[in-house]
């Protein structure tokens, strides 16, 4: 489905059915040839935005899947790169794409490379074994496998795993307009996932429409975090001379001289 290399519709109904974990473990070899992996612009557009912002030694991209942010976070850290996702079949396909060698031993990647050093670790993003690690956490296309309940957690460990003065950033999409082809398919997308997990356990958590950006600020805020938006123009503008997409840049508190 989507292309010759991706999933079949089969395989991509076994994953609906499946947990989150397993779904993605079954997912892993074709994850890159579907359009659910973020795309190059994004990632460039992100790339460009966050340089500025820097510099930054370390990184970490929260629910790395097979690695896009990563490949964002060695543009800008000059130290050490962590890519952290609870699927083992995800991370191993992360680590595939960024060379031959590594391995796993027990639930981490140690994988050296030249410029920053990646490493690649499992964990649930809302449990991670970091402390005050990083300089700069990023997270693309995850947010919708976490219910709104459980934002708040989520949004504490990216604090937690941050320096003083580290960065959370994340691309926000502009809103479909009501109405539109999108807002309906949308809408469709998560009544259809809504009444999957009210007949079929376990649940498989992939919703669109449960991140808003008035709920994701405030969430922010109570993390201990001060937030700015900033404009992608590389993404372009719509009909209204809005920009399609921003940059939601979360910073910790404090000093930022650790860096």
């Amino acid at each position: 489905m989507f292309t010759p290399q991706g999933p079949t519709l089969r395989e991509l109904a076994v994953q609906a059915l499946s947990s989150i974990e397993h779904g993605y473990d079954l997912l892993a070899p074709t994850f890159d040839h579907t359009p659910f992996r973020t795309p190059e612009r994004v990632l460039d557009a992100v790339t460009r935005a966050v340089r500025p912002l820097g510099p930054f030694r370390t990184g970490v991209d929260l629910c790395c899947g097979t690695g896009a942010g990563v490949g964002v976070l060695r543009q800008v850290c000059e130290e050490r790169v962590t890519g952290v996702d609870f699927s083992a079949g995800m991370l191993a396909e992360a680590a595939a794409r960024f060379g031959d060698e590594g391995e796993l031993l027990g639930d981490e990647f140690a994988y050296p490379r030249p410029g920053p050093a990646v490493e690649w670790v499992r964990a649930d993003a809302r449990a991670l074994p970091f402390t005050s690690a990083f300089d700069l956490a990023v997270s693309f296309g995850a947010f919708g496998h976490f219910l709104p309940a459980e934002r708040p957690g989520l949004f504490a460990q990216a604090h937690a795993a941050l320096r003083p003065g580290g960065l959370f950033v994340f691309p926000v999409p502009a809103p479909p307009p009501v109405g539109s082809r999108l807002y309906w398919t949308l809408w469709g997308f998560d009544g259809v996932m809504r009444l999957r997990n009210l007949v079929r356990r376990p649940s498989f958590v992939m919703y669109y429409r449960t991140f808003p950006l008035p709920d994701v600020l405030a969430d922010l805020t109570r993390a201990g975090f001060t937030t700015e938006l900033l404009p992608l123009p590389d993404l372009g503008e719509r009909p209204d001379g809005t920009p399609r997409g921003a940059l939601m840049v979360a910073r910790r508190g404090g000093s930022a001289h650790s860096r």
